[in-house]
């Protein structure tokens, strides 16, 4: 754990944006016909995702209507048990590193971020977090590795942001990623001023308190209210609900009735991500924007669709978009 002294991210970016201008946070739009008065952040998307080349990428999100991109890097490719010894090596999707997506963000600064990861139990982990962190990144994520949440290597990275004031965004998989998800809420208890976002198969699965089976990642049917992840929102104030990726989607199609109450009840800390790897941006091959039509379509009012699509990460993340 670093002993630099806590400060500001703001601060720290005012000081220090002379120097990092290409990849400050200070986005005012991508400028793109008819998307100005309804912007849409993406919390959650990767660079060379599934072998997308950059072109694709940009053709994608202009396609689906996202005006604000966050790419979230993988760690370094390494041969650890937290990496399933290789196999989940780029986050299991070939997402590459830091530093690419750092470089697109100082290419195309008026649309895209990026943020900052890491294998946590690699030596130096947290210098290598904090170093992107130092030059603008608004969140830690995506942290996909084979450890328990709890672990001490994650509560290095919890401590970190809790000195950044970013968030941490967590991929949950039963027995493979972020490890034991239902003591989660001690990390809840134990980093009150940390804000978690939460995401994935495991997280989405428990939106239903009938969820038996934690090997099926992706269960069908209707919804009994009171699992888990309903449970985690209502009672703690620094958790929120990634509606990325083929889970969100599913939690947000196998019951629309249940899901539209439950974006009613929880519409201050759900976030729009896309998490796609299709190179169409848009129909039936496009989960991202699948998940934009259903937000669009179960939102109660029109102010819960923008905060859901927008704002919410915007005053997460203290964005200037």
């Amino acid at each position: 754990m670093s002993n630099s002294k806590s400060f500001s991210r703001r601060n720290f970016i005012a000081g220090a944006g002379l120097l990092v201008a290409g990849a400050t946070l200070r986005v005012k739009g991508a400028g793109f016909s008819g998307w100005d008065d309804e912007p849409i952040i993406d919390i959650h998307q990767h660079t060379d995702y599934a072998g997308r080349t950059n072109a694709e990428l940009f053709a994608h999100q202009k396609t689906m209507g996202v005006t604000n991109t966050i790419l979230l890097p993988a760690g370094h490719d390494i041969n650890y048990g937290s990496t399933n010894y290789g196999f989940s090596n780029g986050l299991q999707v070939h997402a590459t590193s830091n530093e690419a997506c750092y470089k697109i963000a100082q290419e195309r600064p008026k649309e895209y971020m990026f943020g900052a990861n890491e294998v946590p139990d690699v030596p130096n982990a947290i210098k290598e977090i904090e170093k992107y962190l130092k030059l603008g990144a608004p969140i830690i994520g995506e942290s996909k590795f084979n450890v328990e949440c709890d672990s001490p290597e994650m509560q290095d990275i919890y401590q970190l942001a809790q000195q950044y004031k970013v968030p941490v965004l967590m991929h949950f998989q039963y027995k493979i990623y972020n490890r034991g998800f239902e003591r989660m809420y001690t990390m809840l208890e134990k980093y009150p001023k940390v804000n978690f976002i939460a995401h994935a198969q495991t997280w989405w699965a428990h939106i239903d308190k009938n969820y038996p089976n934690q090997n099926i990642l992706y269960p069908t049917g209707k919804v009994t209210p009171g699992g888990l992840t309903d449970q985690l929102l209502s009672k703690y104030s620094n958790i929120w609900g990634d509606v990325s990726g083929g889970s969100g989607l599913r939690a947000m199609t196998r019951d629309e009735d249940f899901y539209k109450d439950f974006m009613t009840r929880h519409q201050d800390r759900l976030l729009y991500g896309s998490d796609c790897d299709d190179k169409v941006g848009t129909g039936k091959a496009c989960t991202g924007w699948q998940a934009i039509q259903q937000i669009k379509k179960l939102a109660a009012s029109k102010e819960i669709e923008r905060k859901i699509l927008y704002h919410n990460a915007k005053k997460l993340m203290r964005l200037d978009v």
